[in-house]
């Protein structure tokens, strides 16, 4: 059964003119049951993460600092969310879903967040509206525990996964590959182990070119066995930050490609939403609608 990790309500409104479309974590579930393609049985809430977990990835004194409320003002602004204790208990829980997702996803093929893909999270900062970064957590937690011998972070978001890249630099069970807009955010970009830059405008037959050879030459050279899937859809023409050019159909190749080649592989694999600024909040429910879907067709 595909299980489906809600994404915990932040009942505290953002500033007025805040760019970051928080309504879509409850309206995507929404259309989900809608039309049909999942029922309340798919969906389950996550769990907070115990501080143990957290700090697999994490510094001891930037944990105690996001609870006690005690960053900087600069930090805080790098962040880009005023903080509060809902919105720590948020992220732990997120963080919690894409964990318990991944367990899923060992049991069942696939497991899926509504949330996370918080890649701009670093071992003691944040920023880009990322606190703590679920998909290292993820990781870290599948190689404590012995679940994975090799792990491949797959970030399609349009932004690079700087966090990412830097929390395993010197990790060789887990591989980076981070495919995103060349001149985007953020703009001093770090080392994945695999960086793969793309012009402004990038149309759908460029982008899934490059992606299908990439990809299956990591697959081919890393032979990882567990994917963590950033599957961010502020590719999207429509996105007011991404720049790129790729169509719904376009966004739904990726995805298809993706979870075709870890389901033809016999790979688990933990997919979670990312960013997606569209003016519409319609274009970005329809775009993150896409892989649910597919997880359903594919896997199910």
């Amino acid at each position: 059964m595909l299980k489906i990790a809600l994404s915990p309500i932040f009942a505290h409104p953002l500033p007025e003119g805040h760019r970051f479309p928080m309504e879509k974590y409850s309206l995507l579930p929404e259309q989900l049951l809608f039309e049909g393609t999942v029922t309340e049985s798919n969906f389950f809430i996550p769990q907070p993460l115990d501080d143990e977990l957290i700090l697999t990835t994490h510094e001891d004194s930037y944990l105690t600092r996001l609870k006690n409320l005690e960053l900087s003002k600069a930090e805080v602004r790098a962040i880009g969310f005023p903080l509060s204790d809902p919105l720590i208990e948020r992220e732990i829980c997120i963080a919690g879903g894409s964990v318990q997702a991944a367990r899923f996803a060992k049991e069942f093929g696939i497991g899926m967040n509504v949330a996370g893909g918080t890649h701009h999270a670093f071992f003691n900062r944040g920023e880009g509206f990322c606190i703590l970064n679920d998909l290292a957590i993820t990781a870290n937690y599948l190689l404590k525990y012995k679940i994975t011998r090799k792990v491949l972070i797959l970030d399609l978001d349009v932004h690079q996964g700087n966090g990412t890249a830097t929390l395993f630099c010197d990790n060789p069970l887990v591989f980076t590959f981070s495919m995103h807009g060349e001149k985007n955010y953020p703009h001093r970009k770090e080392s994945s182990d695999l960086d793969i830059g793309l012009a402004d405008g990038t149309d759908d037959a460029t982008y899934m070119s490059i992606l299908d050879l990439n990809l299956k030459r990591v697959m081919d050279l890393e032979q990882p066995d567990f994917i963590l899937y950033q599957s961010g859809v502020d590719v999207l023409e429509t996105d007011q930050l991404g720049r790129l050019s790729l169509t719904l159909a376009g966004v739904q190749a990726r995805d298809r490609l993706v979870l075709s080649t870890a389901r033809n592989q016999g790979i688990p694999i933990m997919c979670c939403m990312g960013g997606g600024y569209s003016k519409r909040i319609r274009d970005i429910v329809d775009a993150h609608a896409q892989v649910f879907r597919l997880a359903q067709d594919l896997f199910f």
